[in-house]
């Protein structure tokens, strides 16, 4: 079987999810309103996003870290997809309470995206 979907879909999604990390928690006070067009002065916002930041790049290196050694594959993907889909998930909700976010429908399509390939390089291997 051919590894370098399964290998790129991994490794895509942690370079994607560690540059978010460092958006939401790096600086928030200084990124988040170049990103995001809105001020962040409350110290509990702060911690909550420096929060989002350590566990999203604890799941990017897990990831890496299954590029690393296969054995951890199947359920690095598997974590992957449930991250993915969840994030999906959770915008689709607002979406629908809250109204259309052009910046995060793209982000939501690309979620959804990357949870399905998950699950389409899980059945790969899973068949094979």
């Amino acid at each position: 079987m051919d590894t370098k979907s399964i290998k790129l879909h991994l490794g895509i999604s942690a370079v994607v999810v560690i540059f978010a990390a460092i958006v939401y928690g790096g600086a928030p006070k200084t990124l988040l309103p170049i990103f995001f067009d809105f001020r962040l002065e409350n110290l509990e916002l702060k911690n909550i996003f420096r929060g989002i930041m350590g566990l999203y790049i604890a799941f990017a290196c897990y990831w890496i870290w299954a590029l690393k050694q296969p054995k951890y594959w199947k359920g690095a993907t598997l974590c992957n997809v449930i991250f993915m889909g969840g994030l999906a998930f959770g915008r689709i909700i607002s979406l629908i309470v809250d109204g259309v976010s052009i910046q995060y429908t793209v982000g939501m399509l690309l979620e959804f995206f990357m949870m399905v390939w998950g699950i389409y390089n899980l059945k790969r291997v899973l068949n094979s």
